[in-house]
């Protein structure tokens, strides 16, 4: 049997809301889905853009990053949080993990605010990775207390809860997502940037559309370009696909926490094997496992056997850019170090089939049992 790492959902839904865009019969797709999200999320303004790193680089413009600023962001996270703050020439600043939940963590970075205050320090940009979240009511407090503003990377957590509130309603300065699946080619992007802060949504929107600003309202072709901006903004088939899969996130959110027990209580004491955390607002975007040696080869055998894997991450300071611009040695991040040794992410998605499920742990079992 062959098992994918992620496989999209969709149906009918999915081909009529495209369909009535390609046949004329619609042409608000953007807009329609940019309300839907303000009040699946609980937030009052969203923005649809073309990716969820666009989102990132635009939520860097929205709170005008410039050069020799610093942003803070975990060690353990997606190129595209620290790639976005280095295309304005400023410097991202790397936190180690928390090492069970992967997730930045709070002490050290409160330490690390404490130690280097500067008005240079702009933001923390925190990952809420595999859907989990942190203890968003201390990074909030934090961010009082030494000024920086909150950008929270929601990537793998569409639909992740923080005390009965959804991600993008609990206090974010701006919380962006992304649309586009774990495939290793997405069948479709897009991005959303939500806030509560009108004055920057605005921006964001004026900088979406490379700062266009149209000066006769009934000839478009009449314009301005008031300042820096790029293309980001969604196509309507994209954003027509995307809103048919939003109506059904919360089944997926179970589904997807249905299949995390399963492989909790049938993974369970299987050697060499150590499962995630159980966590109520987790939404099991991703479901990363510890093998505690070999790693590697453990991969291999799984995908001899039709099975994909991932990893979130390879930690930034052992990729060549960041290793070579900032001179980070390898011991630099120790948590992360000893856990990118040994995590992998095995396949979770909302269409899986029990079936399929059931061939993994069998898998994951036996190769376990020759671990020596």
């Amino acid at each position: 049997m062959k098992v994918p790492f992620y496989r999209v959902q969709s149906g009918k839904d999915e081909l009529k809301a495209i369909e009535d865009i390609l046949s004329g019969k619609s042409y608000e797709a953007v807009e329609d889905l940019e309300a839907a999200f303000e009040d699946y999320v609980g937030a009052s303004y969203a923005v649809a853009t073309s990716h969820g790193t666009s989102a990132l680089h635009l939520a860097m413009l929205a709170i005008n990053l410039k050069r020799g600023d610093k942003v803070l962001c975990s060690v353990n996270c997606a190129p595209d949080v620290p790639e976005v703050v280095r295309h304005f020439d400023a410097e991202p600043a790397f936190i180690d993990i928390e090492e069970d939940s992967y997730l930045m963590n709070l002490d050290k970075l409160e330490a690390y605010l404490e130690d280097n205050q500067s008005k240079k320090l702009k933001a923390v940009i925190i990952t809420h990775l595999a859907g989990r979240i942190p203890d968003l009511e201390r990074l909030y407090n934090i961010a009082k207390l030494y000024d920086v503003k909150i950008i929270e990377d929601a990537t793998d957590a569409l639909g992740s809860t923080y005390k009965g509130e959804k991600i993008g309603s609990t206090g974010a300065d701006i919380t962006c997502f992304a649309f586009a699946s774990h495939l290793k080619s997405s069948v479709v992007n897009g991005g959303m940037l939500v806030s509560e802060d009108e004055a920057l949504i605005e921006r964001v929107k004026l900088l979406r559309t490379h700062a266009m600003t149209q000066l006769d309202e009934n000839l478009e072709y009449i314009y301005d370009v008031t300042d820096i901006g790029n293309r980001y903004t969604m196509s309507e088939v994209e954003a027509a696909f995307i809103g048919a899969q939003l109506t059904r996130q919360d089944g997926v959110v179970s589904r997807q926490r249905e299949i995390a027990a399963i492989y909790r209580d049938k993974l369970k004491n299987v050697d060499h094997v150590q499962l995630p955390d159980e966590c109520e607002d987790h939404s099991y975007a991703l479901f990363i496992i510890k093998i505690d040696k070999n790693r590697d080869s453990f991969a291999r055998e799984l995908l001899k056997k039709g099975i994909e894997t991932g990893l979130h991450f390879i930690p930034l300071h052992l990729l060549s850019y960041y290793k070579s611009k900032y001179s980070l040695r390898i011991n630099d991040f120790p948590v992360a170090l000893k856990n990118y040794q040994q995590i992998l992410s095995i396949p979770l998605f909302s269409a899986m089939s029990d079936k399929e499920i059931d061939y993994v742990v069998k898998v994951i079992k036996e190769i376990a049992q020759t671990r020596v």
